[in-house]
């Protein structure tokens, strides 16, 4: 069975920290998908991510609209439209909006363990616009 789903239709999920939103379109609710995440991101100008890793997960963004910066132990470097971001399990990263940013995101295996070294626990709470609350792992 294929799936189709329109951006506008389908639960967003908008950071506790503000100025992050998500809107996923594969996962175990939408798709019965548990191996994968994929969605896009919208982060306000000056947002950005905690400095992060992930155990068992590689991700990468793929940068639609706008101006940022990624942060790696190597240095900071500007992404813009048309730039893949492909960051490896366990490697230190902060993604941050210089300007409004639009990006896709997809991260597999959808069984990890993030850990926050410079941020706060609510940088990965997800409130859901239904009113739930949606926590990363």
């Amino acid at each position: 069975m294929a799936y189709i789903f329109h951006e506008d239709e389908l639960p967003r999920l908008v950071s506790v920290v503000p100025g992050r939103e998500r809107v996923f379109f594969v996962s175990k609710e939408l798709a019965d998908v548990d191996t994968m995440l994929a969605g896009i991101m919208r982060y306000a100008k000056g947002a950005s991510s905690p400095y992060h890793y992930h155990e068992n997960c590689e991700h990468f963004y793929f940068i639609m609209e706008g101006v940022g910066t990624v942060e790696t132990p190597e240095g900071v470097r500007q992404v813009g439209p048309g730039d893949m971001v492909f960051i490896p399990a366990e490697e230190r990263h902060r993604l941050r909006a210089i300007d409004p940013l639009f990006y896709f995101e997809f991260q597999a295996p959808n069984r990890f363990r993030t850990t926050i070294l410079d941020g706060t626990e609510d940088d990965l709470r997800w409130e859901r616009v239904d009113g739930k609350i949606w926590v990363q792992s």
